[in-house]
């Protein structure tokens, strides 16, 4: 089984992720992720929002997304479990409150429920996947991209390897759920969902920087097992290891090997 396919097991309940490692930098993400907001204009055709909508955008992060829901016309509330973020979300006048995806507080207020590369972030899909449901009016729709099983297998694979070598078990801080589109889509059925359509895609991305970027950022649970001084030489590690692989030498580039899972579904 592949690394990222084993994420699709059922998840334990100890806090994961950027929580357990650091909040989030919004600055440093619009600089070395910004490209992840961008690719989420394929789930927003998806959604096609309707001035009027009250919508939620789960897991909004600095609200980019969320500020172009509000500019068509929708009445937004965002949510993310990161402080920073939601702060520099409400810095663009939006209405950003943290949350935790797994619990959420709503009942029947939203006629849409949006989220773009945040729910593999969830370990608990089926509290998610409830909390969604009980957010929606009757017949409100759940439009969402996330990761899918086969994500990031070649940058995993390299981060376990390299914690192997140090006599670390890294399984124990993956922070993702990958799941299958048929795992999923069992999931949103047991929730009360019928779904309207699902894709699953791969969709290798050229990072705007060097792959130490990427890992500084979405790699910091695997960081936390090492003692500070050294993180650098882990990740270090991990580049080297993953440069015949995902550095483009004829373009100077480093890519990521993304596999997404978009899906339209819609409560009764």
């Amino acid at each position: 089984m592949s690394p990222a396919a084993d994420c699709d097991r059922r998840p334990d309940r100890r806090e994961r992720g950027p929580r357990a490692a650091g909040d989030w930098d919004p600055e440093r993400y619009r600089r070395d992720a910004g490209f992840v907001p961008e690719f989420g204009h394929g789930a927003l055709s998806w959604l096609r929002p309707l001035p009027g909508e009250r919508i939620l955008d789960l897991g909004c992060g600095d609200g980019t997304l969320t500020a172009e829901l509000a500019a068509r016309g929708a009445e937004v509330v965002g949510v993310d479990t990161s402080p920073a973020q939601v702060a520099a979300a409400r810095a663009r006048g939006l209405d950003a409150r943290v949350m935790s995806g797994e619990a959420l507080e709503f009942q029947r207020e939203f006629n849409a429920v949006f989220s773009n590369a945040a729910l593999h972030w969830m370990r608990e899909p089926d509290a998610v996947i409830a909390g969604v449901a009980r957010a929606l009016e009757p017949g409100g729709r759940f439009v969402a991209e996330l990761g899918a099983a086969g994500n990031i297998d070649t940058v995993l694979a390299a981060i376990l390897a390299a914690l192997e070598s140090r006599g670390l078990d890294g399984r124990s801080a993956v922070p993702w759920y990958f799941p299958t589109p048929e795992a999923y889509a069992a999931k949103l059925a047991a929730g009360g969902f019928g779904i309207r359509r699902m894709t699953r895609f791969a969709r290798p991305t050229d990072l705007p920087g060097e792959m130490r970027d990427w890992l500084e950022i979405f790699a910091r649970s695997f960081a936390a097992l090492v003692p500070e001084e050294g993180k650098a030489a882990l990740f270090a590690d991990i580049a080297e290891r993953l440069r015949p692989h995902l550095f483009d030498a004829a373009r100077g580039v480093w890519w990521v090997d993304y596999v997404r899972l978009r899906f339209e579904a819609a409560m009764p």
